[in-house]
Parts: C-alpha cells; sequence; structure tokens
C-alpha cells in the first residue's frame, strides 16, 4: 500500500495546486468560487497558478467553503483533502451545493464576528480617551 499521506505536502504539491485540488473535491469550478468569494476570475486564476496569494480574510473564506484548514492550505498538513486513492464518494449534488452555502453563510458570519470586535474594541478605545 502506498503512502499518500504527503500527496498534497510542501514537497509534493503548491499553495495552487491545493486550491484547485480542494475545488474539484469540492465539485466546483473556478467560475463558482471566484462568485462566492467575491473576487474576480482572473484573482483565482491567480492563486491557481501560484502567482498571488490570497489576502488573510480570502483565505479564510477560501478554507471555509472548500472544507479544508487554512494550515492545509498553506502547507499541506492538518485538515485537507485526500489522496487521489483515498478519496470518498461524491455527494449528491443537492447536499453537496446546501453545504456549500453553509460553509459560505459561515464564514460570512465569522468574517462579520472579527469586524464586529474590531469595531467594539475601537470604541471602547474612543471611550477611554474621552473619560
Amino acid at each position: 500500500m502506498n503512502d499518500t499521506s504527503d500527496w498534497y505536502g510542501p514537497d509534493a504539491a503548491t499553495f495552487g495546486d491545493r486550491i484547485a485540488a480542494a475545488r474539484e473535491a469540492a465539485g466546483m469550478g473556478q467560475e463558482k468560487l471566484a462568485r462566492r468569494l467575491g473576487v474576480k476570475l482572473k484573482t483565482l486564476h491567480g492563486w491557481e497558478n501560484d502567482l498571488s496569494e490570497p489576502r488573510a480574510n480570502k483565505l479564510q473564506m477560501l478554507a471555509g467553503l472548500l472544507n479544508v484548514s487554512i494550515v492545509w492550505l498553506l502547507t499541506g498538513e492538518g485538515d485537507g483533502i485526500s489522496g487521489p486513492d483515498e478519496t470518498e464518494a461524491a455527494l449528491p449534488a443537492d447536499v453537496h451545493d446546501a453545504l456549500l452555502e453553509i460553509r459560505a453563510l459561515k464564514t460570512q458570519i465569522q468574517t462579520a464576528g472579527d469586524r464586529l470586535g474590531r469595531l467594539e474594541k475601537t470604541l471602547r478605545q474612543l471611550l477611554k480617551e474621552d473619560a
């Protein structure tokens, strides 16, 4: 039995390779992923071709939409997709789409929560300065 535990590791795959593989494993085309991320298709092409990298907020959204960890996207270690020999049976399209929508909403909620926390911190600092 071949060891494929590092199939997407740093020595075998690039950041762009891992994005493309996770996108394909999620059954999503480039156009659909770009639209869900709110980026241009050209931007996603740049990421998948290792010509550019996403900012932290888009990286977080990318990981959420593709159901992989940020660490896996960056390094190939941690929670990611299985190598080709270990892929699971595909989910029905309607179930898959519902899961993608849930992930997208979860990511949006997390992003909004982060923004709310930063705004609260700013407001507390302003109130402290006025006191």
